[in-house]
């Protein structure tokens, strides 16, 4: 049974045009600069979801202490990342959705609304996304991201890899399925692949909208998620295209392992 922190007021108001769903694990150390990044926003259209994996340490404390009314915490045991995040979509209201994982935040205290007016003038298009800036624990940015978000997004583009960081991509909740947790590392990017194929419009904010903390990731798991996107591109792309690309990938692959050893 889950341990739930509901909203008073929940059934009363509007739907929120945002679900902003944080996945956190005994993550003291890191989720309080998320919550921080989300209450300070100015645009309040939005719920916040915390699905924490029955933490042990001071993670749910903290996500009481100072709470709004458009947070809600749910706390129990998992399978892992992916099907957290599942768990969110399912309790999720809004129209968008956004993952916003302990230790990763907003760029500024007005990004959401930079993001609500992008979603209203452009009419309600099946993406949004930005450009993403690595920090560091004392949030100062580190380096631009491997991958640059490009002016124009199809699903052509996600062949050339995780063009986009998951938390930069702003998806359209109804054309948005679960994530396949079948993949353990690399579900993300398979999951932005669908939303790219029900997508008809898809917008560019041309400028960083997530600091995302800079982490070492270990060889095994890199390499474990690297098979794991090579198999999604195959599927998705065609085996010989994929090989092909993954020649040209050579050098960029190279160029992240040196950035991943510098945060290590």
């Amino acid at each position: 049974m889950a341990k739930t922190d509901n909203n008073p007021a929940e059934g009363k108001a509007a739907k929120p045009l945002f679900s902003i769903i944080t996945v956190t694990f005994n993550a003291e150390d890191t989720v309080g600069v998320t919550l921080a990044s989300v209450r300070s926003q100015t645009c309040t259209l939005y719920e916040h979801l915390i699905i924490d994996g029955a933490s042990t340490d001071s993670t749910l404390a903290l996500c009481r202490d100072g709470a709004t009314e458009r947070q809600r915490l749910f706390s129990e045991p998992d399978r892992g990342l992916y099907d957290a995040m599942n768990k969110g979509i399912v309790r999720s209201a809004g129209k968008y959705l956004i993952f916003l994982n302990a230790g990763d935040t907003f760029h500024s205290s007005s990004t959401l609304q930079k993001i609500a007016n992008t979603i209203i003038s452009e009419n309600y298009p099946g993406v949004v996304y930005g450009q993403t800036d690595i920090v560091d624990a004392a949030r100062h940015k580190v380096a631009d991201r491997h991958l640059m978000a490009p002016e124009k997004l199809s699903l052509k583009s996600f062949a050339e890899g995780m063009v986009v960081c998951h938390q930069a991509f702003v998806a359209l909740r109804r054309i948005a399925g679960h994530f396949d947790t079948g993949y353990r590392f690399s579900a993300d990017y398979e999951w932005c692949i669908r939303v790219l194929q029900h997508s008809r419009h898809n917008v560019l904010i041309p400028e960083t909208i997530v600091d995302y903390l800079a982490e070492g990731v270990t060889t095994r798991n890199r390499t474990a998620s690297l098979r794991e996107r090579f198999r999604i591109m195959c599927r998705y792309y065609g085996v010989l295209p994929t090989v092909w690309r993954h020649l040209r990938f050579i050098p960029r692959f190279l160029r992240r392992r040196r950035q991943e050893k510098a945060f290590s």
